[in-house]
């Protein structure tokens, strides 16, 4: 993979404007959407990130809260409920070269593969970024074998309203979802705006299955590869980013897990760093320097007691924002397992909590939006919040 500093001309370019785009936006974070809009003047137009209203609203996977994830019932009841982007998707190859939206490689969780006897041969043990992993894998099978497949509800025991919807829909393409955002903007008469992932990028390259490059030309060739296009592209490897910021002139985002964990690309090239060591200011200047954003889990934005609540807001919003990066943390959902500890209530693992106290502390640290598999609690939650 390239290393960071070629190109510099092309990095410190968009790290400038990543800092225009962003830097100002800061002091009017508080504001409606059309007030914001209303106030970006020439730097609005075009669209772009600055077209967004802040705290944006990202349904993670679609509304996988009340659909099986990454599926166009997912993505489209998303857009339904007023998300701003969709998660549209989490891209992984078959092994003829197509991009699928699935959350992981492995579909055993997530489709009906397993009762399919024609794939029972399929099944098999592999080594996923240094985890042993068994199941089935859509690098082993053809983009025709996997649209024979259905997806199903990835967590039923939280979820079990989901499983009425299992079987209904198959697994979408990238390229099937790109058609799919052209033809809701058009039916909306509003942008619709897409945010997928490159997954276990490190992992399919060394398989001969790169997925930047694959991404790169399906951007292309439907003209979404701008500054200004309504795609935001993510990834938690961020050499796969360097390499998408040399290909694309989307906005890019680094998506960082917990702070003591190692991106597995640096694992793979034996970087010694952590997520902690890129969540110091010397980290996120470097990662603004070929991205326009991170995409943190919460636990970075607000620290942990071991007991599950809520304990410290660190500086990494502040710190983040100095530098001209946007924050979109991840993941809000509606049920308490899922909440911090404070915000639960009662025990049943599929009840809700008060996500709407959660989603007001966590808006008020100043992140510029957020992943939840509830997009219209959301809504609800920023209007709370912008009108509060």
């Amino acid at each position: 993979m390239g290393s960071q500093d070629e190109h510099t001309d092309g990095t410190g370019r968009r790290a400038l404007l990543g800092a225009a785009v962003f830097g100002a936006g800061g002091a009017v974070l508080g504001l409606s959407g059309t007030a914001r809009a209303a106030g970006a003047g020439s730097a609005g137009r075009g669209g772009g990130l600055k077209s967004l209203p802040v705290p944006t609203v990202i349904g993670h996977r679609g509304a996988s809260g009340y659909r099986p994830e990454h599926t166009f019932g997912s993505y489209q009841l998303a857009l339904d409920l007023g998300a701003d982007i969709v998660e549209a998707g989490d891209l992984v190859p078959t092994r003829d070269g197509h991009l699928v939206c699935r959350h992981e490689p492995e579909i055993g969780g997530t489709t009906n593969v397993a009762d399919h006897p024609e794939f029972a041969g399929r099944r098999t043990t592999k080594v996923l970024d240094g985890v042993s992993t068994t199941g089935w894998f859509t690098e082993d099978f053809t983009l025709a074998e996997l649209k024979t497949l259905r997806a199903i509800e990835r967590i039923p025991a939280n979820r079990p309203h989901n499983t009425l919807y299992n079987g209904r829909w198959d697994i979408p393409t990238f390229e099937e979802v790109l058609k799919w955002q052209d033809e809701q903007t058009r039916k909306r008469g509003k942008q619709v705006w897409i945010y997928p992932e490159t997954k276990h990028p490190t992992y399919f390259r060394g398989l001969g299955l790169g997925l930047e490059e694959r991404v790169a030309k399906l951007l292309r060739q439907h003209g979404k590869d701008k500054r200004n296009s309504p795609v935001i592209l993510q990834s938690f490897e961020p050499t796969s980013i360097q390499r998408l910021n040399k290909l694309v002139d989307n906005p890019l985002v680094v998506l960082l897990s917990a702070a003591n964990t190692r991106p597995w690309d640096f694992v793979d090239k034996g970087d010694p760093r952590t997520v902690a060591d890129l969540i110091t200011p010397k980290g996120l200047r470097e990662i603004a320097g070929y991205a326009q954003g991170i995409g943190p889990t919460l636990d970075l934005v607000i620290t942990k007691k071991a007991d599950g609540s809520l304990d410290k807001e660190t500086t990494l919003v502040a710190d983040a924002h100095k530098v001209g990066l946007i924050l979109h943390p991840y993941t809000m959902r509606n049920e308490n397992p899922f909440l911090p500890a404070e915000y639960r209530r009662g025990t049943d693992a599929d009840a809700y909590g008060d996500v709407f106290g959660a989603f007001k502390r966590y808006f008020a640290t100043g992140i510029d939006g957020v992943f939840t598999d509830n997009a219209d609690t959301g809504v609800l939650a920023r209007a709370d919040f912008v009108n509060g």
